[in-house]
């Protein structure tokens, strides 16, 4: 039987014991090109605050990057990892879990993944967005495919942002993919989270994979959640280790900061999850909201990204690809209300101390 690639030792570890995973955005200049410069600062930022992976080629990096007329999916994956190999080099710690974003039909999904793999990423995230009608037979051999030239990180993108539904069916049979090694759980639906979780617990390989949340609107909900079923014969458990989010694109240090809080948290069943962790969840979602500006149904999610990224030196302008992506009425206010309200969860000056280094 041909045997499918394999995360190393190393990098699985890091993976399964959980990280910070940003969603990488794009940095653009005036004109809407690639910032090389700003773009490799991004990437320096996120490992100085602690990321212990990244994705790159995901919705936050704008999908329009597939574009042949825009040409940026390799260019950009290329940057972030050499920009990670240099930090590799200066720093001695664990791999970064590198994931790149895989779309489309099989054809150009498997074309993507054989890119990513040659440029050294680890996992392919994948997404099932292209695929609105398929039943699961289709879905799981369109994901076997993909497979064969990456690892994979399943994607559950909620419908309202381009996603669909994925059945707890589904997820059993993507569980059995033998180079299966995570998902990132992102319906905004408790429902369906929990299809994803009951379907990794029931399986014969639940310890290979790790569950990550891209839930936005619940991400300390997530990470200090402990599912079980205590059932016969064998009682099993799960929790999510990580989170792979956009909302941690920005703000990443204190996103570091009180994800290794929950962990800590989470892992001592001994004592009740502090208060304190209950009210950072809704200051954390009501963050999210005026970042992703859910006031308009998401429309500004991007440019609120940049937005906050803008105001720390990081990006020069909040310029999209699309030209008609850009900041909804109000939603500039709402991001100057969360950082009014919420300044233990802004790293401004963290930025601000190392930010002439990650320009260089």
């Amino acid at each position: 039987m041909h045997k499918l690639p394999q995360l190393k030792k190393t990098v699985a570890e890091r993976l399964r014991g959980g990280a910070v995973i940003p969603a990488h955005p794009l940095a653009l200049n005036s004109r809407r090109k690639l910032d090389e410069r700003r773009q490799r600062a991004l990437t320096r930022y996120y490992l100085a605050a602690g990321a212990g992976g990244l994705a790159v080629g995901v919705h936050t990096t704008q999908f329009a990057i597939r574009d042949p007329r825009i040409g940026l999916f390799q260019p950009v994956l290329e940057l972030a990892a050499e920009t990670i190999d240099a930090f590799e080099r200066s720093v001695k710690q664990p791999p970064i879990v590198r994931i790149a974003g895989i779309c489309g039909q099989t054809r150009q999904a498997v074309r993507e993944a054989q890119i990513a793999a040659d440029l050294g990423y680890h996992l392919g995230l994948l997404g099932f967005a292209a695929f609105p009608g398929a039943d699961t037979q289709s879905l799981t051999a369109h994901a076997r495919a993909v497979a064969e030239a990456i690892p994979l990180m399943g994607f559950y993108l909620q419908p309202s942002v381009g996603g669909r539904v994925l059945p707890y069916e589904f997820w059993r049979e993507f569980t059995a993919i033998e180079n299966a090694a995570a998902v990132k759980i992102a319906p905004f639906d408790r429902y369906r989270t929990l299809d994803v979780v009951r379907a990794v617990m029931e399986s014969d390989r639940r310890e290979q994979i790790a569950l990550y949340t891209g839930n936005d609107d619940h991400i300390v909900g997530d990470l200090l959640a402990a599912y079980e079923m205590p059932g016969k014969p064998q009682p099993r458990s799960a929790r999510f280790v990580g989170g792979l989010l956009g909302h941690w694109a920005v703000w990443t240090r204190c996103a570091y900061d009180y994800w290794r809080e929950c962990r800590r948290a989470a892992s001592d069943r001994r004592l009740p999850i502090p208060e304190s962790l209950l009210a950072l969840a809704n200051q954390v979602t009501d963050a999210n909201a005026a970042f992703f500006d859910v006031r308009n149904d998401f429309a500004g999610c991007i440019p609120g990204i940049h937005e906050v990224l803008r105001r720390q030196g990081l990006l020069e302008g909040v310029w999209c690809l699309d030209e008609n992506e850009v900041l909804s009425a109000g939603q500039s206010d709402e991001i100057d209300r969360v950082h009014a309200a919420y300044p233990h969860l802004d790293d401004t000056l963290f930025v601000a101390e190392h930010l002439d280094e990650w320009l260089r």
